[in-house]
């Protein structure tokens, strides 16, 4: 095994040039080299806290788990790919038998901490690309999210998460997902700050979810192709869905056409829409050409919940928004208290009055 008192750049370089499957960085810790046809879960197994998984390029068959922290999971760019294997479903409890590709897991007592994936594709899984359980600054960086069942990158329980330079792309529901629980009834839980930050969505059910969380960003995103582009979701829980920032978006052309489901109307032609949602910034969007006969279409929408909670005290300014349809702005919250309208540049507004 070849030592390397080098950078981490030219320790890479030389383990791919001698064939390695492993060597200690100048740090003290070890990159583990996988090629394809290799485990990616044995060498994560193998791993220590603050070791790097090296995936060179190529495609990949297997779902892997993550659970060590410090540990990141890294390939060489979107050549990198994994897929399912052939027999995935027979794996009973695994990452691959839940129909996921990559899983990172802690547990409700114990968050896993500071683990990365990054620089890889993770396409045709029948749930989710990577999903995340019970993390605390969970760091995930140029993936691709392509095709997946359900999500294409998703986060439910965690703290502290750093979401930045992805592309999800034509996964069945949403492209980012991020939620207190996914499965239990519970109020909204602060996330400490996580940031959704430069991704590309395009071509999802939605681009963006925010489910029962607190304190977050969204900002500098792409989105477009999607039936909407982003959506902040409360309900009756308390505490609120809210002070969630939405800013400097670019959200274009999202009237894909997608179906009624048991939890949400039909969607096309949306925007932002926050429901049920509180004490939140939505501030320096461009929102062109969302167009759609939703109830919840529209550039900007404030909608009462499905279950009839309001959306209060939030503040949508200084957005550039023109030609969506039915308006640039809709209000259809009129129950809702202390929301704001101010310096938006748009034509049409519902009702009247907002722009």
């Amino acid at each position: 095994m070849k030592k390397c008192h080098i950078a981490y750049l030219a320790c890479t370089a030389a383990l791919v040039g001698t064939g390695l499957g492993a060597a200690p960085t100048a740090a003290g810790h070890t990159v583990h080299l996988v090629k394809p046809g290799e485990s990616i879960q044995k060498a994560v197994d193998a791993a220590e806290p603050g070791d790097t998984v090296l995936l060179t390029l190529g495609v990949y068959h297997e779902s892997v788990t993550l659970s060590t922290p410090g540990l990141t999971l890294r390939g060489m760019g979107r050549r990198t790919v994994l897929e399912p294997a052939a027999h995935a479903a027979k794996a009973a409890g695994t990452c691959a038998a839940d129909g996921n590709g990559i899983c990172v897991v802690g547990t409700k007592d114990h968050r896993v901490e500071d683990v990365t994936v990054a620089a890889l594709t993770v396409s045709g899984f029948t749930r989710n690309g990577v999903y995340a359980t019970a993390t605390d600054r969970l760091t995930v960086r140029n993936v691709t999210a392509v095709k997946n069942g359900v999500w294409g990158i998703a986060q439910e329980g965690s703290v502290r998460g750093a979401f930045r330079g992805n592309t999800a792309r034509d996964n069945g529901d949403a492209g980012l997902f991020l939620a207190n629980s996914v499965k239990e009834e519970q109020g909204a839980t602060d996330t400490d700050g996580t940031v959704i930050e430069r991704n590309r969505l395009e071509g999802n059910r939605i681009g963006v979810t925010v489910r029962r969380l607190r304190n977050l960003t969204v900002a500098h995103n792409r989105m477009t192709g999607n039936c909407a582009a982003v959506f902040v979701v409360g309900d009756e829980n308390k505490p609120k869905a809210g002070l969630v920032t939405v800013r400097e978006n670019r959200i274009v052309s999202n009237n894909k056409s997608c179906p009624k489901t048991a939890r949400l109307d039909a969607l096309q032609g949306s925007g932002i829409v926050l429901t049920g949602a509180e004490d939140s910034l939505i501030t320096r969007n461009v929102i062109e050409d969302n167009v759609g006969r939703s109830p919840l279409s529209g550039g900007i929408v404030l909608f009462k919940s499905f279950v009839g909670t309001t959306s209060d005290r939030n503040r949508i300014s200084d957005n550039q928004l023109s030609g969506n349809s039915p308006a640039d702005l809709v209000n259809a919250d009129t129950a809702g208290k202390g929301n704001t309208f101010e310096g938006n540049s748009c034509r049409a507004s519902q009702p009247a009055g907002l722009c």
